[in-house]
């Protein structure tokens, strides 16, 4: 009440003030009660009120018309340049699809032992199908089956073994010398490229005119056959223009005929071909792949009904697991009180949680999803303190506190700061704390080395916005590919997934070239689907806007351009996947998950923020509805 009071008697003194200087015209004309800051603070200070003495109105100041009294209830007339009141922004985010009561809820009966067992016999079956099977093309059908159905993970050394063999029979000209087609030509190189072999693209010669070098009119008419180069074609490094023209030369004839072709006489050859034109398989997100795959595989002539059954419960035991994970994550959340503190921010639990399932999926990485979740959670929340709501000085003020890292810093925060920057503090000393103990080194200077250049990136495109500033796109993409978060993912993600030794956590606090490919991609393609919005919010310009503001090119243009980088940095990334590395094959593949994971997410628009019909329908197939 004492508040309440303290507003109406401001009012009253702001408007008996106006009245006042109204009959004041010797007064400085200059003076504006509409910028006029009230500030009442219960039981506080002082109330200023207007004295009568006008009278001396020709040789009065402003401040010789104030009298003081002291009251129980304090209101305080500052006169404030308008220029330099602050007002927060709103990006108008709505609130959470999926709130915790509803994350609770989820249950999975697939959670039980007997859906183990049965997993476990058909396992048994299938690994005796891979060591059985000994035509070459059909050992290669057998492992894409398994990799994009989901179940490449259970086989992991079987798959090794006959691949190995594979390449070192190709290497050694030991391979059977019958002709391979286009179709098997093309599923064997990208088998092998995936799995970090390096098969020359030489071997797509035999298909291509030697006069023209272009690729045989007649394969046109092997849809299959050209399907898979096109998928091939994707898994192509800097400077292999054989499959460069492989790609140009099966994108337009699939096109062909996907636009002429009457989707009745194969659909799911016809299906197959517009899934691969929308998005290629390499670049596609794993987990969502074999649901999407999952029924496809059920339609096709031929199909292995063991294969299936097999596919369809382990995707919903897994299914289960992350259940129990997001709940897991959801109480923790909960409990901090983040979400509640930044109210104005994404809460974004469910999406924070897809992207760790994106880059690892399979079950024995629960600990891992839930500490990712963690962070990415608290980072998107924290991106939208520096996007749209805090001020310059309290943004300086928080990356200071990043880096410094120490607790006792909260008491120079704005209070809406404390608990998260007390959140994150705590969170990434519970992860340097159990890398301590389970291998034995100091990981808090790599943490916070990370959020350091993180919070850094931020305030930079902090101070542009303030600025007016656009800055080119080099300029731009210089802190941007840090601000995207990318990167300090994947530093806490090595130091939970990778072995360690010191040279690793050198090489890590360079950021080495497979994070910062990855890294790309996933600022890029979230540019392409998130700048519309965010545009329409007043945040600052994206890679999109800098290059037409640099260049003067349209935004399609500008688009594709920016499409173009990504297809280069893709190149990048295929070559690292090939080259060797400290890195452990895990954390490789993690990487270059994330990269999958982000073109999922801004296929259609920002699917991490907008929560539409399509991220909703994405959410349900991977975590909420099992398949039948």
């Amino acid at each position: 009440m004492c508040i309440n009071a303290c507003g109406f008697l401001c009012n009253l003194v702001i408007s008996y003030a106006q009245q006042v200087f109204d009959k004041i015209p010797s007064l400085d004309q200059g003076l504006n009660f509409s910028s006029m800051a009230l500030i009442h603070r219960p039981c506080a200070l002082s109330i200023s009120t207007i004295s009568s003495q006008h009278q001396q109105r020709n040789h009065t100041s402003f401040s010789s018309l104030i009298s003081k009294t002291f009251v129980p209830c304090t209101i305080k007339c500052v006169i404030v340049d308008p220029e330099k009141i602050f007002v927060r922004r709103s990006a108008n985010y709505q609130p959470p699809v999926w709130d915790h009561n509803y994350i609770q809820s989820l249950n999975s009966e697939y959670s039980g032992g007997s859906y183990v067992e049965q997993t476990n016999k058909l396992k048994g079956e299938v690994k005796m199908m891979l060591n059985k099977v000994v035509d070459h093309v059909e050992q290669l059908e057998l492992i894409d089956t398994l990799q994009r159905l989901g179940l490449s993970y259970h086989f992991e050394e079987d798959i090794k073994r006959i691949v190995d063999t594979m390449y070192h029979n190709i290497q050694n000209n030991k391979q059977s010398k019958r002709e391979m087609n286009l179709y098997a030509t093309s599923l064997e190189f990208r088998i092998l490229r995936q799995r970090g072999y390096n098969l020359n693209q030489e071997v797509f010669r035999s298909f291509v005119q030697d006069d023209s070098g272009n690729f045989m009119a007649f394969l046109r008419d092997d849809i299959k056959g050209m399907l898979h180069l096109y998928e091939a074609s994707f898994l192509m490094v800097g400077g292999e223009t054989i499959l460069e023209d492989a790609k140009d030369f099966a994108s337009k004839h699939l096109e062909e005929y996907v636009k002429n072709k009457n989707r009745d006489q194969d659909h799911v050859l016809y299906e197959l071909v517009s899934h691969a034109l929308e998005l290629p398989l390499h670049w596609r997100m794993l987990r969502l792949e074999a649901r999407w795959f999952i029924d496809v595989y059920g339609k096709t002539r031929g199909m292995n009904p063991t294969l299936l059954k097999f596919a369809k419960l382990d995707f919903n035991i897994v299914q289960a697991e992350h259940q129990k994970d997001v709940r897991l994550a959801s109480r923790w959340w909960r409990s901090t009180g983040v979400g509640e503190t930044l109210s104005f921010a994404r809460d974004r639990l469910m999406e924070n949680f897809l992207w760790s399932v994106g880059m690892a999926f399979e079950p024995h990485f629960g600990y891992y999803r839930r500490m990712e979740t963690r962070l990415h959670a608290l980072l998107t929340a924290l991106d939208d303190v520096y996007d749209v709501y805090g001020s310059l000085d309290e943004l300086e003020l928080f990356t200071d506190a990043i880096q410094r890292w120490k607790v006792n810093v909260i008491e120079e925060l704005p209070d809406y700061m404390r608990i998260p920057f007390f959140t994150l503090y705590n969170a990434m000393n519970e992860v340097a704390f159990n890398v301590l103990k389970e291998k034995g080194f100091h990981v808090v200077p790599c943490l916070k080395k990370a959020l350091a250049d993180l919070f850094r990136c931020y305030l930079s495109e902090a101070k542009w916005f303030y600025s007016g500033y656009t800055p080119t796109l080099e300029e731009y993409m210089k802190e941007s590919w840090i601000s995207v978060v990318a990167p300090t993912m994947l530093v806490h993600t090595c130091l939970i997934t990778n072995p360690l030794s010191n040279d690793i956590l050198k090489n890590l606090a360079k950021y080495p070239d497979i994070l910062r490919y990855s890294s790309m991609i996933v600022r890029l393609a979230d540019d392409l689907g998130t700048s519309p919005d965010e545009i329409k919010r007043g945040d600052n310009p994206k890679s999109i806007q800098c290059y037409m503001h640099e260049t003067g090119a349209s935004e399609e243009e500008a688009r594709q351009h920016i499409r173009h980088l990504i297809s280069e940095t893709w190149k990048k990334i295929n070559a690292e996947k090939l080259a060797d590395s400290d890195f452990s094959p895990i954390f490789i593949d993690i990487a270059i998950n994330l990269a999958r994971t982000a073109q999922i997410v801004y296929l259609y628009g920002d699917g991490h923020a907008s929560q539409d019909n399509q991220t909703r329908d994405l959410m349900k197939s991977l975590f909420i509805d099992p398949i039948s």
